[in-house]
């Protein structure tokens, strides 16, 4: 009878992981598998800009092929000449590295971060020809992955003039051209208005 309980128990035993591993066949196959390929799918033909990465030619226009990409709509770069809209600093890598994204970790009250960010308010303040208090948040403090490719409409004000001057271009065109490049909170609610600065300095770019 003992050997009979035990050829029973392991019949149970073999019947439940069999089970189990067709389960875990059929959820590999449907997950694993299935899903990522239905995904991949819409978002190609549904959002193919999006799903390649938010690609920018030189000239601005949208790209899904990456040997024509100056940049993407979603990564900062480290524009410094003076003709260029600047974007927000950054703490990842040497600046606005994709392989080290990462904030500096350091606290609001951490005297390092407070000399920097003072630093940093001088040097921008001297560069666009305002007073310090007119420095915005974002035009010294880098965001928690260090490729934010927005700044706000306020620090972008800052610039207008210096752009302008070094453009050889009206004021108001260069307005005209952050306005285009403004952004409304996400559904009307969600976030702040932003400028991208990638899209805006490559428009002024190409209408130089």
């Amino acid at each position: 009878m003992a050997s009979t309980t035990v050829a029973s128990d392991l019949a149970a035993l073999t019947r439940h992981s069999l089970a189990g591993l067709r389960m875990l066949l059929v959820f590999t196959l449907l997950l694993g598998l299935a899903y990522p390929l239905a995904a991949t799918a819409v978002g190609q033909v549904a959002f193919p800009w999006q799903a390649n990465g938010s690609l920018v030619r030189s000239d601005g226009s949208h790209t899904t092929d990456r040997s024509e990409a100056v940049g993407s709509a979603l990564v900062a770069q480290g524009f410094t000449g003076a003709e260029y809209f600047h974007p927000r600093p950054s703490a990842a890598g040497d600046g606005y590295d994709t392989t080290a994204s990462a904030a500096s970790n350091l606290g609001p009250l951490n005297p390092d971060l407070v000399a920097t960010i003072e630093e940093r308010k001088a040097a921008v303040a001297e560069l666009e020809g305002v007073d310090p208090s007119e420095v915005p948040a974002d035009a010294v403090t880098a965001s928690g992955s260090g490729l934010d490719p927005e700044i706000s409409p306020a620090y972008a004000a800052i610039q207008v003039a210096r752009v302008a001057r070094e453009r050889g271009l009206p004021v108001a065109d260069v307005e005209a051209a952050v306005a285009a490049h403004t952004a409304g909170r996400t559904l009307g609610v969600l976030g702040d208005p932003r400028v991208n600065v990638l899209e805006l300095n490559l428009a002024l770019d190409a209408a130089d």
